[in-house]
């Protein structure tokens, strides 16, 4: 196996011992356990138990960003990316148990606030990646002048609470409806 895939599968190995424990009661042992290897191999991908934790979850989180990415990156009209951008972002949770498991175990990995985000330059790029559409959106004038970097701000703060209401409170079916209804509102306006 390369060293890029072997790093791959002892982060997929991690999180599904992370979801299935927790972060206090899984052990490296049975991480390792999960591999076929030895505690003493795991070391080579991380330092400790929180080391491998930090990675594990930041490795899922850019598989998450990646994949939306992706499907923006399909898209040609602007308002089509905002669209598929918003839905996959949050539909990407639904599919993937492992990190959904995480969260819920463990929602400081997705605060609402930068001050505490433990993954702030990963969360940073995705607000980034919301701000280039707007900023498309205006130049195209499909959307209307604002500010670029508080709209982004907003939108993403917006989306990070439909995601701990949606998969950490477990409010499902609800929040899929204020979800619709939030989309809506954002991509039609208030106003008449």
């Amino acid at each position: 196996m390369r060293q890029k895939e072997d790093i791959k599968t002892v982060y997929n190995a991690a999180l599904k011992v992370f979801a299935e424990f927790g972060y206090k009661k899984t052990t490296v042992e049975d991480i390792a356990g999960e591999l076929g290897m030895t505690k003493g191999n795991i070391y080579r991908y991380a330092k400790d138990k929180k080391d491998l934790y930090d990675k594990a979850v930041a490795h899922a989180l850019l598989k998450w960003q990646g994949l939306v990415r992706d499907a923006i990156m399909k898209e040609n009209d602007v308002r089509n990316q905002f669209l598929v951008m918003s839905r996959k972002a949050v539909e990407y949770l639904s599919k993937d148990k492992h990190l959904r498991q995480i969260l819920i175990h463990d929602p400081d990995i997705f605060p609402l606030f930068d001050e505490v985000d433990p993954y702030k330059k990963i969360n940073r790029a995705s607000e980034a990646m919301l701000k280039s559409i707007i900023s498309r959106g205006v130049r195209e004038g499909k959307f209307r002048v604002m500010n670029e970097d508080s709209a982004a701000r907003s939108l993403f703060s917006i989306y990070k609470l439909l995601i701990i209401r949606t998969y950490i409170r477990s409010e499902g079916k609800r929040m899929e409806q204020i979800f619709e209804g939030t989309l809506d509102l954002i991509s039609r306006g208030l106003f008449k």
